[in-house]
């Protein structure tokens, strides 16, 4: 082939190449700190959200599987130790687990009385409402806010620089990193319709999030009154 014909060729195919960011919503042109700006953003103006996956936080690891929005939330926890339930309707947390969770020893305690073997059984899988002056309020409300856990997941430590493309659950996404090897945290931004944040790992290994049903409404109801008892004192440690 003369050496012009394949020169032009060449020019050709290059310009024929295709468009990473062709049919995406355009992000991924951006900066790193502009794409970050822009995930946080569209986080911050949604009502709801499902997050899912494994933080860990010192020393301690749970599994989130929770749906949430301003006014409440709902879905599970698991510890080292346990699984249970988490509902919250306004300021109103409720709590649901198996009889292991009430349990003294199941908590790293002593040993269970028959008493509390009894009363463990009665509360299984029933609701109990955590009073707002029990020390186990504030730590599970946590678990259930979805302002406080986005600010928490969101956010890069470190020079912010643009990773790799990449697909989650169908979705394109570019991977915006806190440090050039992801030390300060990965955030993978959708391509695809807003740019929601759609994965977090954290730092350190400390955990990896999924993001997902941004927007999607959700119904919360606090549970009736057969479905509910009163633990009547201090609730486990989780």
């Amino acid at each position: 082939m003369p050496f012009a014909l394949c020169a032009g060729l060449t020019v050709g195919l290059a310009a024929c190449a295709a468009d990473p960011d062709e049919g995406t919503n355009g992000v991924g042109r951006l900066s790193a700190p502009e794409i970050e700006g822009k995930a946080r953003s569209v986080a911050d103006t949604a009502k709801a959200v499902r997050l899912a996956g494994t933080l860990v936080s010192k020393g301690d690891t749970f599994k989130l599987n929770m749906r949430l929005k301003q006014d409440g939330a709902t879905g599970s926890v698991t510890t080292k130790n346990s699984t249970f339930e988490l509902l919250r309707v306004g300021e109103a947390l409720y709590l649901k687990a198996d009889a292991d969770f009430w349990t003294h020893d199941s908590q790293g305690g002593d040993s269970p009385t028959d008493a509390d073997a009894e009363a463990a059984d009665k509360l299984d899988d029933m609701y109990v409402k955590v009073p707002q002056g029990d020390p186990a309020y504030k730590q599970l409300r946590g678990f259930t806010d979805m302002d406080l856990l986005l600010k928490g997941l969101i956010g890069l430590h470190g020079e912010q620089v643009k990773g790799d493309r990449d697909q989650i659950g169908g979705v394109r996404t570019i991977k915006v990193k806190g440090g050039p090897a992801g030390e300060g945290g990965t955030l993978d931004v959708a391509l695809d319709g807003s740019p929601y944040p759609l994965r977090f790992a954290r730092g350190g290994g400390a955990g990896v999030v999924v993001l997902s049903e941004w927007n999607t409404d959700f119904p919360l109801a606090a549970p009736s009154r057969e479905e509910t008892l009163d633990y009547g004192k201090q609730l486990p440690r989780t």
